[in-house]
């Protein structure tokens, strides 16, 4: 391998010989490589820039060579140093060259009258051919250039014999001026095949054919007979290729398509559409369905028509007035074609996709730019000002845009070069908002334009009611920067999930929260968010994109580092589908408006795939192994950080920090990435922040006359030579106890050396100057002009007139300046009394010191002021700051010293010389600590940029900087610091947070410690309470379980262990925590009825589950202290089904346990009966305490009949214990009906009476049997499971959600079915990005919800008709059953009715019947069907 000085321009692999490469560089080196051997050699031929090069195909030591200059030199590479031709004609570049494919020009007659015409000037300049050597050999080569033309050239005549001019060709939808001298880029391909033809570019990505024998004038052809065949940029490359007897050319162009051409009908075959960078952006237009915009990194858009039946690749290029990356897209509303962009310069622009000159057509340029990448643009309604004037006056929807620098702009469409409004205004005034508002990352309007998100860097979200932006709430969830914001759409059948808005951030976890009570119940003040209505967890990067299916409810998929896609189906948390076909990390992901199991992806792989969902084999994401890689690819690329070494080494230690502390990892949206393999987005980021720091520190210092240095080189330059003077090794000679040496020394210390050294002349000179001196005094006594008497003997001066003395001393200075003491010379000329030239020439030097600047008062005033101001400059480019800065207060430019500091990031001393010297309320000192202290925020110094901020009297901005690490200690702190900042709500919001990380450490004592400063967190404390105890008898009733790492931090109450758990809460809450009034239990109970958490999921963590069951049963217990029973039983049956919801069987059975030991009679007998509602709770509750029992009981046999059961059946799968209760693991726990079902599968074949066996896994406490008499109880007491009115009502919801199932399966096999065929007819083309499995979806095996009906299904197929059908009779069937029933929860009838009857013998025979006929009358379908089988047959 070869590493080149300077940068190669051109390179070609040899035709003839397969091991050699050419290459040339910007220089003029040529460089022949013959890699099997790993030999080289280097040609000279000109000194002038290679721009292309081709090796002869008929000729092994040929090499044709084209400048930038526009000549042509063919040299022999078997000869060095020789060059065959130098061919000049050309005025320009050179773009290409080609060899006739043929040898010889004597194939071509047509041009032999050309060659015969000067038969006297047959000599080339390398000798002498006859015409018919010259027939004979050599061999035709053509090339283009930048001026326009093609020549082709005789090798040997070694001359141009033909000149094409390219034409000024008209394109479709436009027409070219000659006039213009346009963008141009002549590659010209000569086909194997066709060696009377040619093929060039053209302007503006046309090609031409061109017919090389035709007589005459010569004729042109253009290729593609149709509109949208040629390219739409200029095109830089053309190869031809021989396949089954037709020759097809392939091109390729600056649009990143590459077209193949058939030759023998100039028409084009197909078009393989590319990417040149990263695909930033997707988004399908909301009008033309199907129409997908793709924003890429090599700074253009596509519009591909992704529903195109003939083309697949039907797409079309935008590039115009764009050039930058493009980072953000998105459709107008309702305006077809309308399409906005962002950029990463700052640009935003709108272009009308559908223009019919669109090709030629530039997009609508916003006149206001933002500093750094665009993240986000949304169409939206206009807020004020634009709502101020008349509605015919002012658009219906505004672009909104949000970038790097915070900011988000709101331009309007109608008027882009006027100037855009920062709606942080608009914030500011409707919301009364003094403090620092958090810089901006994401933007997303709600479909119906009433409610605008905003996603800020700290990790929060703002929710805003339009027009004029009223705060309604913040969402605290994510505490990293924001990348994506997603609204659910409206047009499902649940109107409540169109308030479910989903957020993406840094962290790898996905939030759902549900607005609509803080919609519908707004408050005056805004409210905070903490709790999320779902988690989606899995990915393990950051999340870049989100978007909601437009054809489910509650379907999500999202974009992620990890290099994955992952469907979700939401309301569930649960993953259903991840794709992992990309190379890298996505960036961008859109569902397909059209196909619902169609999603497109984009990333940094340079490509754009669609994939379908039921094709995928992985429903998760990988866990660490793929994120893994490519955090190690990552890190293997280099960074753009090059910048930083070309700093000086001298630089000091402040700057340095203070540069570092620009680059801080949460400073940016993470979006953009560094493309061609350099770095990922957060490398760019830093350096364009270091960038853009320099250019601000480069222009103030040139503004400000006092501290600028004029030349930013000087500054790289000059420290350097300081540190080599400064260190002169003059001292070791001085040690050297040389006589000469030491002699040497003392003369540079005389002032006066030069007429010194005259005075220790020879005695016979000494005279003469005696003698000399006298004659020129004598002169002067009779006014004649003594000067030239002295010319020979200036040291003289000192005995003559003050004129020669000037020139003695003039002569010592120049002496001394030769000599390298310039502190002398000064000397001289203070002497001289010329300080004001000692002070210009050092000046200009850059030699002022500060014994000069000392003297510089002497000559006046404004001489002073000018010395210490360039004086000041001089130690800028020293890099010495502080100094220069103290120099220029000398002076009373206080504002420029502390704006110089300012500059150069030395904020510390620049904040104690602005409060020592200005007035506390200037506006400078408050700018300096807010400056600082982003800065500071960005390098990830909090605390420090918190006291910066308390410093500038933003305490507010002081705590949530100092809160942005989120760690407990950070909370803590930030909360207390809210609270002595008057900032209650906020410190409120903080404890609580705090609070919540301590109770996943399980420190309860510090999180009681943490609330109680704050009243209004009183009910959280409760709930606190609640759970520690809770924690505490759960662990109490199962000792054997395995602990937890973390050992819990208990608080040492004294507890009642005599009362119920509700009462001894109650005393512990009355004793402890001081709720000793009515009053206070109201108040309470208030704010936890203020907190709505989310319905479980089997997906929702369990320490998470537990803490709102605790926060239901403290709702409980308030309203048992207040007696208002009918409450009580709602928040418990809540805190039970909540469990239930979970999936966790057997926590549902303790908290059973511990709240209801004796059952629901006592709790019934307090309620109101004539309230129906709490009767209605109070049953449901009832039902799933006997549902308890009831497989408690079918878990603990008598012992009499373990024995049998064990001998009989086998042990039963139960409800796994693995670990603490509080800990408990959900997908450890499978449900009872699960359980049912096993048992009753396992029995189906045994007699009716045959008796559940115990659960070998049960502990030891459960092992021991209920007496005869508890047992026969609580079977009584099941007597309410069976329900004829729950069972009809749960048998027609289950006949509802199984039609609806069979449903969504037709439509999928459906959409299968017609996906497959597409495929079919295109050949497999579309799918040839994707890695898909190719298992259809009948091999696949049945999923678990459907595996069960597969053979009744394929037995008898139910048409959409008569499903149609039962879906309508089902739900009306439903709407006969009154309300109440609806309302609350209830176990499956069915399913106890099962267990009842495989308890045997054990069962009354009543409740046998009663179950008997239950199942007889409505367990006709399904699993029930299947699992009484053998109970029904008896």
């Amino acid at each position: 391998m070869l590493f080149p000085q300077n940068p190669i321009s051109a390179l070609h692999w040899s035709p003839l010989v397969k091991d050699l490469i050419v290459s040339g560089d910007e220089k003029g080196v040529i460089v022949c490589y013959w890699h099997n051997r790993s030999d080289s050699q280097q040609f000279f031929p000109e000194p002038r820039t290679v721009f292309c090069l081709t090796c002869s195909p008929h000729n092994e030591n040929l090499v044709a060579i084209g400048y930038k200059d526009g000549m042509v030199v063919i040299i022999d590479i078997s000869r060095k140093r020789e060059v065959v031709h130098r061919l000049r004609g050309h005025e320009d570049e050179i773009h290409c060259l080609a060899w006739c494919p043929v040898p010889g020009e004597e194939r071509l007659p047509a041009w032999q009258d050309e060659l015969q015409a000067p038969s006297e000037e047959g000599k080339v300049p390398n000798g002498e051919l006859t015409q018919d050597t010259a027939t004979k050999k050599g061999c035709y080569l053509a090339s283009g250039s930048k001026d326009q033309t093609i020549r082709i050239w005789s090798c040997t005549r070694g001359r141009s014999v033909m000149t094409l001019k390219l034409p000024p060709t008209k394109r479709r939808g436009g027409a070219v001026d000659p006039a213009v001298k346009e963008r141009i880029w002549l590659t010209v391909l000569w086909p194997a095949g066709h060696p009377s033809d040619m093929v060039s570019s053209g302007f503006g990505g046309e090609l031409l054919h061109w017919n090389l024998t035709q007589p005459g004038k010569r004729k042109w052809t253009l290729l593609g007979s149709s509109e949208g065949q040629n390219h739409s940029r200029i095109v830089f490359n053309l190869s031809s290729v021989k396949h089954q007897d037709r020759e097809l050319l392939f091109s390729i162009s600056m649009d990143r398509d590459v077209k193949c051409w058939d030759l023998s009908t100039l028409d084009c075959s197909w078009t393989m559409p590319s990417l040149g960078g990263f695909v930033y952006s997707l988004a399908f237009s909301p009008v033309d369905t199907g129409c997908l915009a793709i924003g890429v990194g090599d700074s253009m858009i596509r519009v591909w028509n992704t529903l195109s039946v003939n083309n697949v690749y039907d797409v079309k290029t935008f590039w115009q007035s764009i050039k930058s990356k493009v980072t953000a897209l998105s459709w107008h509303p309702t305006k077809e074609g309308s399409l906005a962009f962002g950029t990463d310069d700052g640009k935003v622009g709108i272009f009308d996709t559908l223009s019919s000159s669109a090709k030629n057509k530039p997009p609508q340029i916003s006149s206001t730019y933002h500093k750094k990448t665009v993240y986000t643009l949304a169409w939206g309604p206009p807020t004020p000002p634009l709502i101020s004037g008349e509605e015919s006056e002012q658009p219906s929807v505004t672009l909104y845009s949000c970038a790097g620098e915070g900011i988000v702009f709101q331009h309007n469409p109608w008027k882009l070069n006027g100037e855009a409004n920062d709606i942080n205004k608009v914030i500011r005034d409707t919301n009364s908002i003094k403090h620092k508002l958090p810089a901006r990352t994401e933007i997303s309007w709600k479909p119906d334009g009433k409610l605008l998100a905003l996603g800020n860097e700290d990790g929060s979200i703002e929710i805003f009611q339009a027009p004029n932006l009223k705060l309604l709430c913040t969402i605290q969830q994510h505490h990293k920067l924001i990348n994506a914001i997603r609204w659910h759409h409206e047009h499902g059948t649940q109107p409540e999930l169109s308030y479910l808005i989903a957020s993406g951030s840094i962290n790898a976890t996905i939030y759902v929260h549900n607005l609509k009570n803080v919609v519908e119940n707004s408050s005056e003040n805004p409210l905070t968010i903490t709790e999320p209505f779902r988690t989606l967890a899995g990915h393990t990067a950051k999340i870049t994109s989100l978007s909601w299916s437009p054809h489910h409810e509650g379907r999500l998929v999202s974009a992620c580092y990890d290099g994955t896609a992952q469907v979700w189906d939401v309301m569930k948390e649960e993953p259903l589908c991840n794709y992992r076909g990309h190379q890298g990390r996505l960036l961008s992901v859109q569902w397909s408006p059209v196909d619902p199991d169609c999603v497109y992806t984009g990333a940094d792989d340079f490509s754009v795939h669609k994939w379908h969902i039921s094709k995928q084999e992985h429903t998760r994401p990988p866990q660490g192994k793929k994120s893994i890689e490519l955090e190690k690819k990552r890190s293997i690329q280099p960074k753009v950080k090059a910048k930083k070494k070309k700093k000086p080494v001298g630089k000091s230690p402040g700057k340095q920090d203070a540069n570092d502390a620009m680059n801080g990892d949460d400073s940016m949206k993470e979006m953009l990435l560094e493309e061609n393999g350099v770095s990922d987005h957060e490398g760019e980021k830093e350096a364009q922040e270091a960038e853009l720091a320099d250019k601000v520190s480069v222009t103030v210092s040139r503004d400000t006359s006092s501290s600028a240095c004029d030349d930013s080189s000087f500054s790289f330059s000059k420290p350097s030579v300081t540190q080599k003077a400064a260190p002169v090794k003059k001292d070791p000679p001085k040690e050297r106890p040389t006589p000469d040496a030491s002699l040497k020394k003392r003369k540079p210390r005389s002032i006066l050396p030069f007429s010194t050294l005259m005075d220790h002349r020879s005695k016979e000179e000494l005279h003469q100057d005696c003698l000399r001196l006298a004659a020129c005094l004598k002169t002067k006594d009779n006014n004649e002009d003594v000067s030239c008497d002295l010319k020979d003997c200036i040291h003289l001066g000192l005995f003559t007139d003050r004129d020669s003395l000037h020139k003695m001393i003039d002569m010592e200075g120049k002496h001394h300046l030769e000599n390298g003491h310039a502190e002398l010379f000064q000397q001289l000329m203070l002497w001289k009394g010329d300080m004001k030239g000692v002070l210009q020439a050092a000046a200009e030097r850059g030699e002022l010191t500060d014994q000069l600047v000392a003297m510089s008062p002497m000559v006046g005033y404004q001489a002073w002021v000018w010395t210490v101001e360039a004086f000041a400059k001089q130690l800028c480019f020293q890099e010495q700051y502080v100094k220069a800065a103290s120099h220029l207060l000398s002076i009373h430019k206080v504002y420029e010293a502390i704006e110089l500091l300012k500059v150069n990031n030395f904020y510390r001393e620049a904040i104690v010389m602005a409060k020592a010297r200005l007035r506390p309320e200037d506006p400078v000192l408050k700018e300096l600590y807010t400056s600082w202290a982003a800065l500071l925020e960005k390098d990830g110094h909090y605390s420090m940029a918190a006291k910066c901020y308390l410093g500038a009297s933003s305490p507010y901005d002081a705590v949530k900087v100092l809160s942005k690490k989120g760690d407990v200690t950070s909370l803590k702190t930030a909360a207390e610091l809210a609270l002595i900042s008057g900032e209650e709500e906020l410190s409120a919001t903080l404890s609580l947070r705090c609070a919540q990380d301590l109770l996943l450490s399980r420190n309860w004592v510090g999180a009681q410690g943490v609330l109680q400063q704050h009243k209004t967190l009183f009910g959280q404390r409760l709930v606190f309470c609640l759970n520690e105890l809770l924690c505490r008898c759960l662990s109490e009733r199962n000792p054997c379980e395995r602990k937890s790492p973390v050992p819990p931090c208990y608080h040492s109450w004294e507890l009642n262990r005599q009362a119920s758990f509700l009462d001894m809460v109650t005393e512990v809450w009355q004793n402890v925590l001081g709720m000793d009034t009515t009053e206070q239990a109201t108040c309470a109970q208030e704010q936890l009825h203020r907190i709505e958490h989310p319905p479980s999921t089997s997906n929702t963590h369990p320490k998470q589950v537990l803490f709102h069951i605790s926060h239901d049963l403290a709702l409980a217990a308030l309203s048992c202290h207040l007696g208002t029973w009918d409450e009580a039983v709602k928040s418990i049956l809540g805190a039970v089904t909540r469990s239930f919801d979970a999936g966790n069987f057997t926590l549902m059975q303790e908290i059973c346990s511990i709240i209801l030991p004796e059952g629901c009679d006592d709790l019934r007998d307090k309620l109101d009966s004539t309230n129906s509602q709490s009767m209605d709770a109070c049953r449901s509750l009832e039902g799933f305490v006997a549902y308890r029992w009831l497989y408690e009981l079918w878990w603990n046999p008598p012992k009499d009949s373990l024995g049998l059961q064990k001998a009989v059946l086998g042990p039963v799968p139960c409800p796994s214990e693995q670990t603490a209760l509080e800990q408990s693991c959900i997908s450890g726990d499978p449900s009872p009906e699960e359980t049912a079902q096993t048992a009753a599968e396992m029995g189906e074949n045994l007699c009716s009476t045959t008796e559940a066996p115990k659960c070998e896994t049960q502990s030891d406490s459960r092992t021991d049997s209920v007496d005869v008499v508890d047992r026969q109880s609580k079977l009584k007491g099941c007597q309410v499971l069976l329900s004829e009115e729950m069972a009809a009502l749960q048998n027609t919801q289950r006949d509802i959600a199984e039609v609806q199932e069979t449903l969504a399966e037709m439509i999928r096999q459906h959409q299968q079915q017609r996906n497959n065929l597409q495929e079919n007819t295109n050949g497999n083309t579309q799918g040839s990005n994707l890695e898909q499995s190719s298992e259809t979806e009948s091999d696949k095996p049945c999923s678990d919800s459907n595996q069960k009906n597969c053979k009744d299904e394929a037995k008898q197929p139910v048409t959409l008709p008569e499903l149609t059908k039962q879906l309508l009779k089902a739900k009306q069937k439903l709407a006969e059953f009154p309300d109440n029933l609806k309302v609350f929860p209830f176990p499956d009838v069915l399913e106890c009715c099962l267990v009842l009857l495989h308890l045997g013998s054990q069962c009354p025979p009543e409740l046998q019947e009663e179950a008997l006929a239950l199942l007889r009358k409505h367990g006709d379908a399904g699993v029930h069907k299947k699992a009484g089988r053998s109970f029904l047959m008896t």
